[in-house]
């Protein structure tokens, strides 16, 4: 299984030519379109959602991540493997943090680079490739070569911040629900967010925080926007006051 994690967008061509890639050199391949709407040009973000995302996948996945914008400079391509799984993108921070929570992880750089590799398309031209040869169990020996550390490297730590928004105006952050007592209060833009399960354990129009599916804590409103209610927006900071 290939798992596509992008900043490329659902309107353009980017993702489609990716897939054409990969069903070129590996046709047997399942490829599952996790995300393409990651924050645009965020790395930082884009790290912490892959870290949340992965554990959800089995052993042997193989995820191409592209949140790029330093493409086509000095940056590295790097092959990662961590907690069982694979991972294939740019050393910019974007690989680090599922890296760094995993014991088991090994990083190999990419040194290949294809004659007529687009500069602004890494993703199709070396990324889509490097992870198809994995996925069919071709480890590209002759086209990376191992690396001790990554180049950029994120804190590891939760990010107290909104990473991410969905399409119902949820605010997603890079704080571990699991560290976060249910009686804790969450601040955003000096609102208050009490836990809650669920969306049907609070009223309509009313905000609250909660563990997602993906194991983040997340602020919502029950059949409303939050982003649009409050105005949050990616990079916000949260507050998190745990009881005495």
């Amino acid at each position: 299984m290939i798992v596509l994690f992008t900043d490329f967008g659902t309107r353009d061509p980017y993702v489609g030519q990716v897939k054409a890639r990969i069903h070129e050199l590996a046709p047997a391949q399942q490829v599952v379109d996790l995300l393409h709407e990651a924050p645009d040009f965020n790395a930082h973000a884009g790290a912490h959602l892959i870290a949340a995302f992965a554990p959800g996948f089995p052993p042997g996945t193989v995820f191409m991540c592209v949140v790029d914008p330093g493409v086509g400079t000095g940056r590295d391509g790097v092959v990662l493997t961590a907690g069982g799984r694979w991972f294939v993108g740019p050393d910019n921070g974007l690989l680090s943090i599922v890296g760094a929570r995993n014991t088991d992880t090994k990083i190999w750089r990419i040194t290949w680079k294809p004659e007529h590799a687009a500069a602004t398309f890494h993703g199709r031209d070396i990324f889509a490739v490097i992870a198809a040869l994995v996925a069919k169990g071709e480890f590209p020996h002759e086209k990376v070569e191992a690396k001790s550390k990554l180049h950029v490297e994120f804190d590891a730590g939760d990010l107290p911040r909104i990473i991410y928004i969905d399409h119902y105006g949820n605010a997603w952050s890079g704080q571990r629900a699991a560290g976060v007592p249910q009686s804790s209060r969450i601040v955003a833009r000096n609102v208050e967010f009490r836990h809650a399960d669920t969306f049907g354990a609070v009223d309509k129009g009313e905000g609250f925080w909660f563990g997602n599916s993906a194991g983040l804590v997340e602020l919502a409103i029950n059949r409303g926007s939050a982003a649009e209610k409050l105005g949050l927006k990616v990079g916000d900071a949260i507050q998190v006051f745990r009881p005495n």
